[in-house]
């Protein structure tokens, strides 16, 4: 198994261009963001309608904690701080009737990959998941280090 070290530098040999850098720390948590509000919009088994938060882009996201609990508990922190907001944005978003969550999701998607791609174009290396899909949880990892960097906060 990999560790959180390991993975960041991995991470970090496809994402030297500051371009990019900053297209990836913009795109990467909208592109979460949009993979939690698409999984939202699968429909559930009867049992889980009587829970607003239990649904597939939650046990998605539970997953996905584990996961980063596993590489790094201050990451871990800092994810549930990141991915709170995004459940509750996508919470308030889905009580919306004129808001049609799936399509904002999608046409946001799109947008972020497109830049996302534009940024490794850029670089001139094609992205990390294409070696690995795991580097799809690793690049939300990576934008909160940039963050943590700015705080002084070493991870």
């Amino acid at each position: 198994m990999r560790t959180f070290e390991t993975w960041m530098e991995q991470y970090g040999e496809s994402h030297q261009n500051p371009t990019n850098q900053i297209i990836h720390k913009i795109m990467v948590p909208l592109i979460m963001w949009t993979i939690l509000g698409l999984m939202w919009e699968i429909p559930t088994p009867t049992f889980m309608h009587d829970y607003a938060f239990l649904n597939w882009s939650t046990l998605f996201g539970v997953g996905c904690m584990i996961f980063y609990l596993t590489l790094n508990f201050k990451m871990f922190v800092g994810m549930i701080f990141m991915i709170v907001p995004m459940y509750l944005s996508i919470y308030y978003l889905a009580q919306m009737p004129e808001v049609s969550l799936w399509k904002l999701m999608l046409i946001v998607f799109v947008i972020a990959w497109i830049f996302q791609f534009v940024g490794h174009k850029i670089e001139g290396k094609k992205p990390s998941f294409l070696d690995d899909l795991a580097f799809l949880l690793i690049g939300p990892l990576w934008v909160l280090r940039s963050f943590y960097k700015v705080f002084g906060i070493n991870v």
